[in-house]
């Protein structure tokens, strides 16, 4: 299958990077402003597959992509875990202390806020995407801002690295979730899922539902809730679990679909962890 992937970003982004890794280093990318951009070019047919980041071990979840994902009745074919490396990046020939802007995902400004904590001249500027900031510098020959971006773009746009690796911690990754909405996985015999669901709104009821996934030899490895707009102080839960066999993991779809006020599955695939 020739596989046609929307990533949030350019050339030399970090999804851009992921789906290269899941899928080939050739891979053809319709390169998307924002995440809803992302699911719009998979339902319209234009992408076969997307790749959505979910989670960054420093910042945390990206909330908004589980609603997006749920609201779209979108389906996780697997997941890639990508280590970040952020490197300071600007027009050859210009040094540190030129730099009196610097452009990037908020993401990555929070990933390296301790970096610019005694650098209060630079002026620290949110941008849609790393390598966009990056290319539109390149492009544009703007002299004294920096881009944060990985060391791809800087070689793909012509930038010169100011500083490497500069993360706040250096052990820093992203979980990113591959997405399609036809129903494919990246393996036949799943270890690992994505669930939602809503419990009762009493007392007990969560303690119930994590009861019967222990009881079925799931192990819980990420729990996330959101608020349920339509209903205040009602809260929808995102949990993915891994198991050993297939039919542990059968056993507790057919019995959380009975207890829980709302059970979905969001995705079967090979735990990457």
């Amino acid at each position: 299958m020739i596989h046609k992937v929307a990533i949030q970003g350019i050339k030399g982004s970090f999804h851009h990077k992921v789906a290269q890794d899941f899928f080939s280093e050739d891979v053809e990318v319709v390169a998307c402003r924002n995440f809803q951009d992302v699911v719009n070019s998979l339902l319209s047919g234009e992408s076969t597959d997307a790749v959505m980041a979910i989670e960054n071990s420093i910042a945390g979840s990206i909330i908004p992509n589980y609603a997006l994902i749920d609201h779209h009745n979108l389906n996780i074919e697997g997941e890639h875990y990508l280590p970040i490396s952020q490197n300071l990046m600007a027009l050859p020939g210009q040094s540190l202390d030129a730099i009196k802007e610097v452009w990037s995902h908020p993401m990555a400004l929070l990933q390296c806020k301790d970096f610019f904590k005694d650098k209060s001249e630079i002026r620290l500027v949110e941008d849609d995407d790393t390598a966009g900031a990056a290319k539109r510098i390149a492009d544009g020959k703007i002299l004294n801002v920096a881009a944060i971006a990985s060391a791809t773009a800087a070689k793909i746009y012509g930038l010169e690295v100011l500083a490497e690796n500069m993360q706040t911690i250096k052990d820093n990754a992203t979980r990113f979730f591959i997405l399609n909405n036809n129903g494919r996985t990246d393996t036949d015999v799943p270890d690992k899922a994505s669930v939602k669901f809503l419990t009762d709104h009493k007392r007990g009821s969560l303690a119930a539902v994590l009861n019967v996934m222990s009881d079925c030899k799931l192990n819980l490895t990420k729990i996330q809730s959101l608020p349920v707009i339509e209903t205040p102080w009602v809260y929808s839960f995102f949990v993915d679990v891994t198991f050993k066999n297939y039919e542990d993991f059968d056993k507790a779809k057919k019995l959380l679909a009975i207890m829980t006020a709302e059970f979905k599955v969001l995705g079967e695939y090979k735990n990457r962890k």
